[in-house]
């Protein structure tokens, strides 16, 4: 702590008497209080400069930080906008593919209800198809059984046509009828001579004779052109004759 310089109090009447009135001003230690001030004022100086350039330097550089932080704030918000604006691409994106989702579910649920319905009007046809398959099957059997009865009433009459004709007439197969003849060749009664006749269309064939008959083309022709099977059967049998006779 520097020390006080005190002037002290002066005798103003005491000095007057004197021969060589003086007074002592202290100068020397004016000077040197001076002088102190002035260091005194000077460090102060020093200080505060050295402060302020302190507090200057503390605020550029939190200036600084938080302009760099303000910087990194508005990358990172530029970051997240570019981001949200991907997002809503993305979004979009979803929506439109939710809606194009909604339209094809709503599509085959359409597809799926008039599918529904064609199968429930086939069940309804099926349904009538069976009725009608059953009462077909119904009638079927009932004209099997009246052609039963009947076949069993006239089967006498048939065995005895058929030995009186020597021919016999049956069934095989599909929509085809094996005629068989005998007593044809008169040098051998029990030779067989037979034809199968294809009667599934309206154009009749006959897929096989035995033995091979060259005019059956012929025949056949005359067969389809006049419909009428019992002359058809009738000039086979002529014709198998001849050949039995033209053989020898």
């Amino acid at each position: 702590m520097s020390k006080v310089l005190r002037v002290p109090k002066l005798d103003l009447q005491a000095i007057l008497a004197q021969q060589n009135p003086q007074i002592d001003l202290h100068l020397e230690a004016y000077e040197a209080s001076t002088r102190n001030f002035l260091a005194a004022v000077s460090n102060y100086t020093q200080r505060a400069v050295t402060e302020i350039q302190n507090r200057k330097d503390a605020y550029s550089a939190e200036k600084k930080r938080l302009a760099d932080k303000a910087q990194s704030i508005e990358a990172e918000t530029n970051q997240c906008k570019l981001k949200e604006i991907e997002l809503i691409k993305v979004l979009d994106r979803e929506q439109e593919e939710k809606r194009e989702a909604e339209a094809g579910v709503a599509a085959f649920r359409r597809q799926l209800n008039a599918v529904k319905d064609q199968c429930a009007s086939l069940d309804v046809e099926i349904e009538q198809h069976r009725v009608v398959a059953a009462n077909l099957l119904r009638e079927r059997k009932r004209e099997q059984a009246i052609l039963g009865a009947h076949a069993a009433r006239v089967h006498p009459e048939l065995a005895a046509c058929e030995a009186a004709l020597k021919c016999t007439i049956e069934g095989i197969g599909h929509d085809k009828i094996l005629v068989r003849f005998t007593h044809v060749d008169p040098a051998d009664h029990e030779r067989e001579f037979s034809l199968v006749v294809d009667v599934s269309s309206r154009t009749y064939k006959v897929p096989t004779t035995t033995p091979f008959l060259p005019t059956l083309p012929i025949l056949l022709d005359e067969l389809n052109e006049s419909r009428d099977i019992y002359a058809f059967i009738r000039r086979v049998r002529n014709a198998f004759r001849e050949l039995a006779v033209g053989g020898r």
